[in-house]
């Protein structure tokens, strides 16, 4: 295997019934990799299925990351129908508690960390032992942008996605040697249902502010894991990797100052 072909890999995708996580398993199947889907969505088995007309091996797993043992239960039920799982791509996560931090609940805090950080350890955990004894994997981890910026109004979301970085990071610190590397990819606004879901003043707003002049696209945020989990990319190892169209570069919030004041009066 050279290049950015995957034959003989199994990779395993979470949040993979729409959006970045099932075009990002539809164009690791089209490298030649076999596909465990992972979402909380029952719609992931339809998501499988696509992938399975042209040929492809792909199983589906519905289940919650937050808990740990629907973790285990669903990743011993891909390794029976896919074999051992060679590449982790952590996409799942969830914007559900959107307040100003003098009025977020504690439980809405605790389940966005439990979805987007926990998750992600519990699968890495998980996956971690065959991967040591084999000595290969991959592993990517989706943050985002907020987790350096913050958002207005989403301490529990950019805080989860903040400690992603740091769980990878400590992954890449220990299992390097043992040829496994960990990647963070951090998206701007992309072309998601969620991003064509909000209000159009916001996302315009975003759109401006962002250098390319416009969203970004599921199928370039899939290429760039599909890179990554090659073996053109076996040294590149606790990177934090921007796919935003510059927009980085320019400071501001999805929020403009003025609602902010408004929502917090």
């Amino acid at each position: 295997m050279s290049g950015m072909q995957l034959e003989g890999r199994t990779a395993l995708i979470t949040g993979a019934a729409r959006g970045i996580g099932r075009v990002t398993a539809r164009l690791l199947a089209d490298a030649g990799a076999d596909v465990g889907l992972v979402d909380v969505d029952p719609g992931v088995e339809e998501a499988a299925a696509d992938i399975r007309k042209p040929g492809r091996r792909a199983a589906s797993a519905t289940l919650d990351i937050a808990d740990p043992a629907a973790v285990g239960a669903g990743v011993a039920k891909l390794r029976e129908a896919l074999g051992e799982i060679d590449v982790l791509v952590s996409n799942a996560g969830i914007v559900n508690h959107i307040a100003p931090l003098t009025r977020m609940t504690h439980e809405g805090w605790e389940r966005e960390l439990a979805v987007n950080l926990t998750g992600a350890f519990n699968l890495i955990q998980a996956l971690l032992p065959p991967m040591i004894e084999r000595r290969f994997g991959r592993i990517i981890v989706i943050s985002s942008g907020a987790a350096r910026g913050g958002l207005h109004h989403q301490a529990a979301y950019a805080a989860s996605k903040a400690g992603l970085i740091g769980l990878a990071q400590t992954v890449s610190l220990e299992q390097a040697r043992h040829g496994i590397t960990c990647n963070v990819i951090l998206p701007g606004l992309i072309e998601t249902e969620m991003v064509r879901a909000m209000p159009a003043e916001l996302r315009d707003a975003a759109v401006a502010r962002t250098p390319a002049h416009r969203l970004g696209r599921m199928e370039e945020v899939g290429q760039l894991i599909a890179f990554l989990v090659s073996d053109a990319a076996s040294f590149i190892n606790g990177a934090e990797i921007d796919i935003d169209g510059g927009m980085r570069l320019n400071t501001g919030s999805l929020g403009s100052r003025r609602e902010v004041r408004g929502a917090e009066s």
